[in-house]
């Protein structure tokens, strides 16, 4: 059993499957794209407030990107406050 915390995995098929690139998600991160890359291949951990805009973009749910899940529907979300 790999134990593993961050299943890198998970955010570089998410990215293929939806036909993006590093450098697009990255800006959407506002991270360079080597850094991104580091995150996909895991050199890098990528830090919660990153895990939590992946889950945003995708629309997946954090429990997925992190492994605790194989369920990609997020909970549902509360309204941010302004």
């Amino acid at each position: 059993m790999r134990n593993e915390i961050l299943k890198y995995e998970r955010i570089r098929s998410l990215r293929i499957d939806r036909g993006l690139t590093q450098e697009a998600v990255a800006e959407v991160l506002h991270v360079k794209q080597n850094t991104y890359s580091q995150y996909e291949i895991g050199v890098l951990n990528y830090p919660l407030d990153v895990v939590v805009r992946l889950a945003e973009y995708y629309g997946v749910s954090v429990d997925y990107l992190v492994g605790l899940t194989s369920e990609m529907t997020p909970y549902p979300r509360r309204q941010r406050e302004k």
